[in-house]
Formats: C-alpha cells, structure tokens, sequence
C-alpha cells in the first residue's frame, strides 16, 4: 500500500506541470526561460539530495558508474530533454487539458516502439487498449463537439512529438545501466538532459533579470514537481510494486492535469472530455488488469497443485 501512494505523489505531481508551465507563460515567461530553470534547478536539487543521501547511508554516491553507463544513459537523458522541449512548446499553442491528451498517445505509440525493436506483434490485450486510448482521445480532444477549433496544427505536431519522445524514454529508462543507484541513475539523466537544454536554449535568465522578476518560484516550482518528486518516487515505488501496477498509477497524472487546468486556467472541459479521459485511463489499464486475471486463474490452490480449479478475480 506505501508503494502505491508513494508512485501516486510522483504521478500527482508531474499532473501539475502543465498548468505552472501555462501560468509562467502568462506572467511573460518564454518557453527557454521555462525549462532552462526547470532543468537547471532541478540538476543542482537532484545533485544535493544525492550528496545528502549518501552520507546518511554512507555509501559512495557514484558506485557502479563508468564511462560506458554514462554513454548508455545518454540516449535517456537526451529523451528527456526532448520532451520537456517538445511538451512545453506546444503548452504555448494548445490548451493545457488538450496537451496533456495528446502526451498521452506514449501509451499506443510505446506499444509500436516495442512490436517493432522486438519484432513481435502485440497482443491481444494491447491492441484492444490500443482501440480505447485512441477512441478516448477523440472524445477528450474534443474532436467531437467542436473542441478542435481551439488546436493549431504545431501545437498538436509538438504535442504528438512529446508523446513519441516520451515513449523512446520509457522504452529506454528500463534498460540503461541498471547496475547504477536509482536515484543516481536519475541524477545523471536530469543533468544529461539540462546539457541538452542549454545547448538549444542557452540560460539567458541567469543574466537577463527573468529570475528577479518571478521565474525563480516557477523555476524551483516545476525542478520540484518534474525532476525531483517523481523519480525519487518512481525509484522507490516501481521495484516494490512491480512495473505493470506502476503504468496504471502513473495515468492518475492525466486527470490531475485536466481538473488544474479546469480549476486554476479556467479551460474549458466539456463532460465528453471527461468521458474520453475516463476512456483513456482504461485502456491504460487495461492491459496490465487481463495479465493479472490471467495470472490469478492460473495460480494453484493452497495445499497443492491446482486440479481443474482455478482462482478468478
């Protein structure tokens, strides 16, 4: 149960981004002001927590990095950047409720990344998700009622280009240089990532006043919420409850995000687009719900090997 309120506070709190990130905007931020200080204050965050951790636990806080597993992670890091580029672009185009839907498409976009790097066609269980991801996105996009009145085509570009460079990152943060701490490991991703960042945003706000004039608090803000909650959370959560739960958990960002930008930016929701949300968050789970009922059935009964009887949810 801990682990499971603890990947929640992480899912939560990625919710949020979108409508700070909305909220910078209009208090006269630009997108490189945005996720420069995102990315900066959460590398130099994540850097102390590491240090602090280390010497509670007194134990060194680079144990098991090499060259390779810095190569290794580069790929992660860069994905991660991407994202966070891509992502907070086209917050500056769509509604906050309509790009958090279109970062959701990593679901069905994740699932064709892996059908093709493994060479196997997905099951049944994921095309039919697959099926419901897509159908609620029509409905919480609001290409139903009119709601697609509100997108410009680089918004939605961006918004699909988020989901694509986020699912590359789920696809490779499970593979890359296991042996390292997690939270290490997550150190040297946000500090890949902010390189990146500078290099297609160079700091300007450490030199144009932008940090006196406000983006301190949404810099500190969004580095809290994006680059240091959730994957200390993820860290400590995934292992214990397993990757499939996880995924289901992790969707409560997507209502999260709907209801802040509802509330605080006053976007319109319509009660389609909650529907589509619901939908959405279904086929999210619905995957890893058959797997467990198909384990569940299969489980023998206690006191000996199973004999024409099977559990069912």
């Amino acid at each position: 149960m801990r682990s499971i309120v603890i990947i929640l506070l992480g899912a939560l709190s990625y919710g949020l981004l979108s409508t700070f990130v909305k909220l910078a905007y209009r208090s006269g931020f630009s997108t490189n002001d945005v996720v420069g200080s995102q990315m900066i204050f959460g590398i130099a965050m994540m850097s102390l927590l590491l240090v602090v951790v280390g010497r509670i636990k007194n134990v060194p806080v680079m144990k098991g990095v090499s060259v390779k597993s810095l190569i290794a992670l580069l790929p992660t890091g860069i994905t991660v950047g991407a994202t966070s580029i891509l992502y907070y672009s086209a917050l500056q185009y769509i509604p906050a409720s309509i790009a958090i839907v279109l970062l959701f498409q990593f679901t069905w976009m994740g699932v064709l990344i892996e059908a093709v790097v493994e060479r196997k066609r997905p099951g049944k269980e994921k095309m039919a998700a697959l099926v419901l991801v897509l159908a609620g996105t029509v409905m919480a996009g609001g290409l139903v009622d009119g709601g697609w009145k509100q997108f410009t085509l680089l918004g939605v570009i961006l918004g699909l280009l988020s989901a694509f460079s986020y699912a590359l990152f789920i696809t490779l943060s499970g593979k890359a240089a296991l042996q390292v701490a997690p939270l290490t490991r997550s150190t040297i991703i946000v500090f890949i990532s902010a390189v990146m960042i500078m290099f297609v945003y160079p700091p300007e706000f450490f030199y144009n006043g932008a940090l006196g004039e406000g983006l301190l608090l949404w810099g500190f803000l969004l580095a809290l919420f994006g680059a240091v909650i959730p994957p200390i959370c993820f860290a400590i959560g995934v292992p214990k409850s397993g990757g499939g739960l996880a995924s289901i958990l992790s969707a409560a960002e997507l209502p999260v995000a709907v209801i802040m930008s509802g509330i605080v930016l006053h976007e319109r929701v319509t009660l389609l687009q909650w529907i589509g949300v619901v939908v959405i968050l279904i086929g999210v789970a619905l995957p890893e719900l058959l797997i467990r009922q198909k384990r569940a059935r299969n489980l023998p009964l206690a006191g000996g090997p199973a004999k024409g009887r099977r559990f069912s949810l």
